[in-house]
């Protein structure tokens, strides 16, 4: 039994510099699992396993005995419909509670957006002691666009500090901890109550494009985004114009099309923009093993991945 592992777009001094601790940490936590690295990928027949990040289908082979594929990837729009996918199912390799580094990430932009910090770093620039009313958590709404394991985490955290956190999802779901809108029909009642919304969402048909012109017009004027979804979510003349006109107050934006973001962009200088380089979560080697080893697991066991991509809804 073997598991091949390929990470596209990474220098290969880089993987080749990683080897040593893939294979350690595969040996500590399933000591009988022969790892390979592409291209050395030996015997086809042998390899049930595959773990990539944005992998070209177009150059890998065929694997004849594949029984699982693992995307390190967040987002699967970019591959998930090539013609040479293997039929093998697909699973995220996240962590069941969510990252951590997500969750201090999104509590950290949502705060500094709350406690209106870019406008206090702009006076302190014009050298200028600025004292304004102060809005306390119970009086700021804070809707979270998606609410799968990335989002519960720290929508949870907010709720502790006594923010309204609300959530907007496709499909009806019960039990939730925080109050749950659903499908296109609800999307401008939870907007229309959200100060600052906080996109975590999948990059699919239904979902390109969704903050916009018209969904901008939705949120209550001086609203505020927070977006570590996909650059795609956002149309960014879009998003200009509505902080221009004061319909937005404020945008984070950690995920950008395209990335590098060009030079060129208005983005990068926008007074009311915070541009950072996708840099929202890095998963350690540990964290990605972990994952990948229980859902092997779980398969020797007769069971599922943990977390199956379903390719027909795109996540």
């Amino acid at each position: 039994m073997a598991i091949q592992l390929r990470w596209a777009r990474v220098l290969c001094a880089k993987v080749v510099a990683e080897q040593p601790r893939w294979r350690e940490t595969f040996k500590q936590q399933l000591p009988d699992l022969p790892i390979r690295f592409w291209p050395e990928a030996g015997e086809l027949r042998e390899i049930e396993y595959l773990a990539f990040m944005h992998p070209d289908f177009d150059k890998l082979p065929a694997f004849p005995n594949l029984k699982a594929m693992f995307s390190r990837s967040a987002g699967v729009e970019s591959f998930i419909t090539h013609p040479k996918l293997p039929k093998a199912p697909l699973g995220k390799v996240e962590p069941a509670g969510g990252d951590p580094m997500m969750t201090e990430y999104v509590v950290m932009h949502v705060l500094r957006l709350h406690r209106d910090m870019p406008a206090y770093q702009a006076a302190q620039a014009n050298r200028e002691w600025r004292r304004v009313p102060i809005t306390r958590p119970e009086q700021r709404r804070v809707g979270f666009l998606g609410f799968g394991m990335m989002a519960t985490a720290p929508a949870l955290v907010l709720k502790s500090l006594g923010f309204k956190v609300s959530a907007w999802v496709r499909s009806p779901r019960q039990g939730a901890e925080v109050p749950i809108f659903h499908g296109p029909d609800q999307l401008e009642p939870f907007l229309s109550q959200t100060d600052i919304a906080v996109c975590l969402l999948p990059l699919t048909r239904e979902t390109e494009g969704i903050f916009c012109a018209r969904t901008f017009a939705m949120m209550p004027r001086g609203a505020m985004l927070v977006n570590v979804g996909r650059g795609k979510h956002v149309v960014d003349k879009d998003l200009i114009a509505a902080l221009d006109s004061g319909q937005l107050s404020y945008a984070a934006l950690d995920a950008l099309w395209p990335e590098p973001l060009p030079s060129e962009s208005p983005l990068w200088l926008h007074p009311k923009v915070t541009v950072m380089p996708h840099v929202a979560r890095r998963p350690t080697v540990a964290q990605l093993v972990t994952e990948i080893v229980a859902n092997i697991r779980s398969l020797r066991a007769g069971g599922r991945l943990l977390q199956e991509i379903d390719l027909t809804m795109g996540y």
